[in-house]
């Protein structure tokens, strides 16, 4: 069964003036081959594949340029494609109308019409596909091509051919622009085509990558066709001798090795180069990954003190609203319930002073009165602790005065309160926040310090600055304190300080003293100051 060549090449010659660049060229491409293209530079092979696709005219000034007939059978300037050294593309259009322009997806019910009324969207979509099969999906469709790289345009022009299937495809040399990783796809492609039925034509310097996928090998020195063998009966010191023009093989070793040398040297460049690029991609990609995280970790610190001012300001109302009701608490109990047991018990004393015979006794009445008496004082310690009696109308000082007092008579531990001169009155949110860090430094000194002697002491540490300390002499605190394990305890106390505290926008140091016993230092910001 004879075989019907896909392109026929007969006495092909061609002249720039006096120059011959192509002489007497004659050959035959068939479907489903891959034709490897030889020679020296100069030797006529860009010429040749220029003529083949049409973009090296057949005629100049001086007139007729080349001769000899070219035959392309049953196939026309769409079943051709060309990949260029230097690719051939429009460099203020993006990718996308690069990819298919002159081939656009039209709407087909608008018959030829459609290509102008192109499917942007589906083209878009195939060629991010296109460019995904390539290994190159960082390209940006909408990017103009003239800012990609070299390479980056390469890859484009490769992508051109893969938009449609070709009868013929001719590559001249694309190895300048492209990688290694890049040219290997390259071959692969090549090979992918030739089991799809097209024809290549391949001009490639890499005598290496000619002998991994042609079938048959043309070798052209000096605009003559020396050489069009099969590549499985030929060898490379064959195609070298027939490129060089060297028989011997004498003088074939020296220029083979010069040639491996070079191929080698160019690859490690390459290879070199190639892992550059990857590593500045790869560090401008985690460059970009920090900055997200950056970005991110940014985000959730802001929502984190959102949240924190948010639970604060919560904070702030329930203890506002926590002194209101005790406030409130107290002055119904004063008021109320210890007036109406002061009445009874003046009546009693009445009754008392009057009852002189019967089966009550002056005794029992008298009982009776200092019980109500010690129900009224137990409501004022109440009281006290709701809401301080004399911090409204003497001030922060004389409340922790009258508090010392009261909780040394009531406990049995000697406590000195110290105050610096002239410290005056404070706002009254601060006095009470004060206030209830005393009252709750105290408490714990009664409850886990088992110490006989405190010391409250109040200054101003510096313009901008209160201090507060509260000392014992009992047993301090172990090694392994911490408010977390006292909360899981169950002791609030101190855990009640450091929020007032923070809150307050202070600082709290727990510390033990070289004597013995626990020191609260308490620093708060002086409110006249800010």
């Amino acid at each position: 069964m004879t075989v019907m060549p896909l392109l026929t090449v007969q006495n092909l010659s061609k002249q720039y003036g006096s120059l011959t660049v192509l002489r007497d060229v004659s050959f035959q491409l068939n479907a489903g081959e891959v034709v490897g293209l030889a020679g020296r530079n100069g030797a006529g092979k860009s010429t040749l594949i220029g003529i083949l696709s049409g973009l090296v005219s057949g005629t100049s000034q001086g007139g007729k340029s080349h001769s000899g007939t070219i035959t392309f059978d049953g196939a026309d300037r769409h079943d051709l494609a060309v990949i260029h050294p230097d690719p051939q593309l429009a460099d203020q259009l993006d990718v996308t109308t690069n990819l298919f322009m002159g081939q656009e997806i039209g709407w087909s019910k608008l018959g030829k019409w459609g290509r102008f009324f192109p499917r942007q969207k589906l083209m878009n979509e195939l060629a991010a596909q296109l460019l995904i099969q390539l290994d190159a999906p960082f390209i940006s469709l909408s990017e103009p091509v003239t800012n990609l790289s070299a390479e980056e345009r390469q890859i484009i022009a490769i992508a051109r051919v893969l938009v449609r299937p070709r009868k013929l495809i001719l590559i001249d040399d694309p190895n300048q622009q492209l990688s290694i990783p890049y040219r290997q796809k390259l071959l692969q492609l090549i090979r992918d085509w030739q089991r799809a039925g097209s024809c290549v034509l391949f001009s490639n310097e890499n005598l290496d990558d000619l002998f991994a996928v042609a079938d048959r090998m043309l070798v052209l020195r000096g605009g003559d066709l020396v050489l069009d063998t099969r590549t499985d009966v030929t060898t490379r010191e064959r195609v070298v001798s027939a490129f060089v023009g060297v028989n011997e093989r004498d003088q074939r070793t020296p220029i083979l090795w010069a040639m491996d040398s070079y191929y080698r040297a160019r690859e490690q460049t390459e290879t070199l180069r190639h892992n550059q690029r990857l590593l500045e991609r790869d560090l401008q990609a985690r460059d970009q990954l920090n900055q997200q995280l950056v970005e991110q970790l940014a985000e959730q610190v802001q929502a984190l003190d959102s949240a924190n001012l948010a639970l604060q300001d919560a904070q702030r109302r329930l203890m506002t609203e926590r002194e209101e009701e005790r406030k409130h608490l107290a002055r119904e109990i004063h008021d109320q319930a210890i007036q109406d047991l002061l009445s009874l018990n003046y009546e009693l004393e009445e009754i008392e002073d009057q009852v002189t015979e019967g089966d009550i006794s002056a005794d029992d009445i008298t009982e009776i009165r200092q019980s109500i008496r010690a129900l009224v004082e137990d409501l004022r310690g109440i009281c006290g602790d709701l809401r301080p009696p004399t911090i409204d109308s003497l001030g922060l000082e004389a409340a922790l005065r009258s508090l010392a007092h009261s909780w040394s008579e009531r406990t049995g531990i000697a406590v000195s309160v110290e105050i610096g001169a002239d410290f005056g009155r404070l706002p009254e949110s601060l006095e009470l926040s004060i206030f209830r860090i005393v009252q709750e430094g105290l408490s714990n000194i009664w409850k886990h310090a088992d110490a006989t002697a405190a010391t409250v002491n109040l200054h101003a540490s510096s313009p901008r600055l209160l201090l507060i300390s509260i000392a014992d002499n009992g047993r301090g605190i172990g090694e392994t304190f911490s408010l977390s394990t006292i909360s899981q305890k169950g002791h609030y106390g101190v855990l009640g300080i450091s929020e007032r505290v923070a809150l307050l926008g202070g600082r709290l140091r727990f510390a033990n003293q070289p004597t013995g016993g626990l020191l609260l230092q308490i620093e708060i910001p002086h409110p006249r100051m800010i």
